[in-house]
């Protein structure tokens, strides 16, 4: 964008994550801004490739089905370590057709954050994902979550 505010939705975003943490005075305004512009600055050195958004108003729809599926997930691993007795955890290999490296970035924090889950290993030369699965029932139903529900969204909203 500028030189000064390379990236301005990341600096307003950290800014008022900024106020969030602290307490809301001008102080903390001003430090948190300059954080946040300082931050900018880190994030022009690293170069991140910049995503194009072929169906930007798929971004809500995907956002709202990774919430969901949190929240459902929550729920499914209280209740198996509440109910105590056994379980069954362990690996899943999932072929993915996503090949960009900030849709499989999204792909990767989506599943490291939904609990029960998380992201192990990525094979780029295969498209092979390795995922860990607390609970593990069927390995063909989480190739199915990930590829239909995740995957098939990212592909679409970007390029």
């Amino acid at each position: 964008m500028t030189r000064l505010l390379p990236y301005p939705l990341l600096a307003t975003a950290l800014t008022l994550m900024w106020l969030l943490l602290t307490s809301f005075s001008l102080g903390n305004l001003i430090l948190g801004g300059i954080v946040a512009i300082l931050a900018g600055q880190a994030m022009t050195a690293l170069e991140p490739a910049r995503p194009g958004l072929r169906r930007p108003d798929l971004i809500l729809r995907f956002f709202g089905v990774v919430m969901i599926d949190i929240a459902r997930s929550n729920v499914a691993v209280a209740r198996v370590i509440l109910r105590g007795g056994p379980r069954r955890s362990g690996f899943v290999e999932i072929p993915l057709r996503l090949r960009e490296p900030v849709g499989l970035a999204i792909l990767a924090i989506v599943l490291t954050s939904t609990p029960g889950t998380a992201w192990i290993d990525y094979d780029s030369s295969q498209g092979r994902l390795l995922l860990h699965v607390f609970d593990l029932n069927d390995g063909d139903d989480w190739r199915e979550i990930v590829q239909n529900r995740y995957e098939r969204l990212l592909l679409e909203i970007l390029r």
